[in-house]
């Protein structure tokens, strides 16, 4: 009979919570190659030219053909970096389902998304690649769900994948009030961090703003930029607000329960417990036996 052994032992003797996926050197490396893509994505209209004939209309299309073979490049790294079981597929299927069914919930009104603080403590619990990929198919799932795809969507799948990756970048010692703490305070932020980045895909695309909030393409970076942070301020401030207050708080009154429940399930599932026998000499015990073997 397989067993696994009991999960390693933390400096304080308590137990060390298992992760779903682990970065190793290949997961490492696509997942900066999927961060520069996005960075470039984002960021490239700041630098073009007034003749540049900026629409994500067009280039939209592009970015999601490249980011699915991403996503999928980061699953077989991480295989090839450490192993993934269907342990670790069926509870990314799981999360992604239930990150899915929560963002109708608010269907973006004001703000109120309660998927963010599943998604952050998603992350938190089973690692930035997990996360990663749990953002992005998330976001994916949802805007099939809501009937919500459009040149934005992968632009909300990188953007929900980064708060996700970042829960699981933050210190991993922290436990107890503290961790809640950091967990809100990075949820908050992330938050903000989110509006502002998709504020950023569509903000060079709209042409009836105020000459004061307005893209001008070839303008110097700093004087677009200090558009850009009123445009922000005039425009979603009054959306990032709500989705950061109710994403500390969902994770300050919700985030005991589902942090318990998370690590149990990723303790029981034993993703990085190496496979032993049980000694076949052991009074009571079956003997071990190869396929071809008589009985």
């Amino acid at each position: 009979m397989a067993h696994g052994p009991p999960g390693p032992r933390g400096a304080g003797g308590g137990t060390v919570t298992a992760r779903a996926i682990r970065l190793g050197p290949r997961s490492v490396a696509a997942l900066a190659l999927i961060t520069l893509i996005g960075v470039a994505a984002f960021g490239w209209p700041l630098l073009a030219g007034p003749s540049s004939g900026l629409a994500h209309s067009q280039d939209a299309p592009w970015l999601f053909a490249a980011l699915l073979p991403l996503l999928l490049a980061v699953v077989v790294a991480t295989i090839a970096d450490t192993g993934l079981g269907a342990k670790a597929v069926a509870m990314l299927g799981v999360l992604a389902a239930a990150g899915a069914a929560l963002r109708p919930l608010g269907a973006g009104t004001a703000g109120i998304e309660p998927m963010f603080f599943l998604m952050v403590l998603s992350g938190r619990v089973l690692g930035p690649g997990f996360g990663f990929v749990l953002g992005s198919l998330s976001m994916f799932a949802s805007a099939l769900l809501t009937g919500g795809v459009g040149p934005w969507m992968p632009f909300q799948m990188l953007a929900m994948g980064w708060v996700s990756m970042g829960a699981g970048l933050l210190p991993e010692r922290v436990r107890g009030r503290g961790e809640l703490l950091m967990l809100a305070a990075y949820g908050a932020a992330a938050s903000f961090c989110y509006g502002t980045i998709m504020n950023l895909q569509g903000w060079p695309y709209i042409g009836t703003l105020a000459s004061g909030i307005s893209f001008v393409p070839g303008d110097p970076l700093s004087d677009n930029l200090t558009r850009f942070a009123t445009y922000c301020l005039a425009t979603s401030l009054g959306w990032d607000l709500p989705r950061a207050i109710l994403t500390s708080t969902a994770t300050l009154l919700l985030g005991p329960a589902v942090l318990k429940a998370l690590r149990r399930a990723t303790r029981r599932a034993a993703f990085e417990a190496p496979v032993r026998f049980e000694d076949a000499g052991r009074p009571g015990a079956a003997p071990d036996r190869r396929p071809g073997e008589g009985g």
